[in-house]
């Protein structure tokens, strides 16, 4: 931390039941729509009330002589982070993935509203414990963890970072088609696109498809590599399935150039309104990034 005086950023996403009272104008009218499908608004309307005590919660943790901002996930991608940040996510595991991006260092402590319904990976600390966590902070007196995140760059072109993975493929449910490199090995492929999972999102998507192809991969959060993993590679006269899986490092990037005319797309992290156009003859580069997360995990 610097000199001044830190500045707490309080992230949160819209709860279910405020996007049903969007949706639907009036807690009446979401209760009855719920009722007609056999559901109760009990249950979100409380998961709600939750997230907002521990949203007051964290507000009054705040340090006097601090600043402190709020930002919903909606609008990550027009907020400016500073340098002498503290960011507090409050939800679920999938917010600080959803975040992480948009950070260049900056601390970040995940918050979960509800102990009892979080599975505790990125998100693992109660309300009750951000006053110590601030504090510690404060005093260069807190445990962090240093995560790798995956990028996807398009030379001479943007790039784009994840904190679980980087999606390549197509839009829709089209097959995605692309020309597949890694090191002096190439092979044209189609498929349901790929993905490059860092050993924080070896706990999601690609476990999944761990699971359904019956591969295992070791990996650490902190792993300076990642790994690749093809979805439904189709075998035919011109396209391969042998490049289906492996690990991806910085010395041994994977490239993947396009092969589709309109509705190629890289996304990272499941928000796919923030993506990368990926039509016929562009090329990415896919690799562990410079740039890490760094995530608060407890008191010195």
């Amino acid at each position: 931390m610097t000199s001044l005086a830190p500045r707490v950023v309080l992230v949160t996403r819209p709860s279910e039941f405020t996007l049903l009272l969007a949706r639907h104008a009036t807690r009446g009218q979401a209760a009855f729509q719920l009722t007609q499908r056999a559901q109760s608004i009990d249950r979100v309307e409380a998961q709600h009330h939750t997230q907002d005590a521990a949203l007051a919660k964290a507000r009054a943790a705040v340090p006097s002589g601090w600043t402190m901002a709020e930002v919903n996930r909606d609008d990550l991608d027009r907020f400016l982070f500073g340098a002498n940040d503290i960011v507090v996510a409050i939800g679920q595991d999938g917010l600080v993935a959803n975040l992480a991006k948009y950070l260049t260092g900056q601390p970040v402590i995940g918050i979960t509203p509800d102990p009892a319904s979080s599975e505790a990976v990125l998100t693992r600390h109660a309300i009750t414990a951000l006053p110590g966590l601030l504090s510690a902070l404060e005093r260069n007196a807190a445990q962090t963890e240093s995560r790798t995140m995956i990028e996807a760059k398009v030379p001479n072109g943007p790039s784009l970072r994840a904190l679980n993975e980087i999606f390549v493929g197509h839009r829709s449910h089209q097959s995605a088609r692309y020309l597949l490199r890694q090191g002096e090995t190439e092979e044209y492929q189609s498929s349901s696109g790929l993905i490059v999972a860092s050993g924080t999102g070896i706990t999601g998507w690609a476990r999944s498809i761990l699971t359904a192809t019956g591969k295992t991969a070791a990996l650490a959060p902190s792993d300076a590599r990642g790994i690749y993993l093809v979805r439904e590679a189709w075998p035919s006269r011109t396209s391969g399935t042998t490049l289906n899986f492996g690990p991806v490092t910085a010395a041994q990037p994977l490239g993947v150039v396009s092969r589709m005319n309109t509705g190629g797309v890289i996304f990272a992290d499941g928000i796919e309104q923030d993506f990368l156009d990926f039509d016929f003859g562009v090329s990415v580069q896919i690799a562990p990034s410079a740039a890490r997360l760094t995530l608060v995990s407890d008191q010195l």
